[in-house]
């Protein structure tokens, strides 16, 4: 895949994930928690309303001022640095798994920017023993890092035996 077609699938996913993390919080905001409550689905899984002012996990979930503009900076620059590295990429997985990640960023960015907060609304549980509550911007970037971690550990030595292949035939 040339890095063209990859930063085209990239981003193409990341916009995806943007706009569906965007309705889901506009539909959660605007409709289903209005007032805000717990609304049980199954036996392990609620959706709530909790703002996160922190990073993952709710960390650094404080009324900080510097929550306020050095979080959404720090966002700003991930993104870019994963853009780049995106525009550099030629393999497949690597693309998708950049996409779902940068979307996730920009998701959640948005939220800093509109809000002062990420709005987090997806509650796993099981047993008594609550999960953070989530996001599907979350979720993207979550699924994005394991894309990611599998593309480097199970298909980098593929990838490396097609490169030696092609230099070995380029050298013939």
């Amino acid at each position: 895949m040339s890095p063209v077609q990859s930063l085209s699938r990239g981003l193409g996913l990341a916009s995806l994930v943007v706009a569906l993390d965007q309705l889901t919080k506009w539909l959660i905001l605007t409709h289903v928690m209005q007032p805000p409550r717990v609304i049980e689905v199954t036996p392990f899984f609620n959706l709530v309303m909790t703002w996160n002012r922190g990073v993952s996990f709710g960390m650094f979930n404080g009324d900080s001022p510097y929550n306020a503009w050095v979080l959404p900076l720090v966002a700003m620059v991930i993104a870019v640095v994963l853009v780049v590295w995106l525009a550099r990429s030629t393999h497949p997985l690597m693309s998708w798994g950049l996409g779902l990640i940068i979307g996730g960023a920009i998701g959640n960015l948005i939220d800093r920017l509109r809000f002062g907060a990420v709005a987090d609304f997806l509650d796993v549980h099981a047993a008594g023993w609550h999960w953070p509550a989530f996001n599907v911007a979350d979720a993207a970037i979550t699924i994005g890092v394991v894309v990611l971690i599998g593309d480097s550990l199970f298909d980098s030595a593929t990838h490396r035996k097609r490169n030696q292949m092609a230099s070995k035939e380029a050298g013939e």
